[in-house]
């Protein structure tokens, strides 16, 4: 049975609010390991299903699907949130 991971997609650096935070990413995980590349020595291999990245709107959504196609899906809870509350003198402190 193929594998995959479902997470929720962060913010990126260059992001200051939370809009597309909320989608959720589908990956498919390979069973073969990587082997290095005999030029440059990055690791690759063959299996091109681990480019697929799927986003679905909920995790239900996400859910349903690997169901539906037989995945057997692994949800990677997010990370918890940390407000760090600060003033603009602690800049000078």
């Amino acid at each position: 049975m193929p594998h995959a991971r479902i997470y929720q997609q962060g913010k990126s650096a260059t992001q200051s609010g939370r809009a597309r935070a909320s989608h959720f990413i589908l990956e498919y995980e390979s069973d073969r390991p990587k082997r290095p590349d005999p030029l440059m020595g990055w690791a690759g291999g063959a299996d091109t299903v681990e480019q697929v990245r799927l986003s679905f709107p909920t995790l239900e959504a996400a859910l349903a699907y690997a169901e539906r196609e037989g995945l057997e899906a692994e949800v990677v809870p997010p990370a918890p949130r940390r407000l760090i509350l600060r003033s603009y003198a602690d800049n000078f402190r």
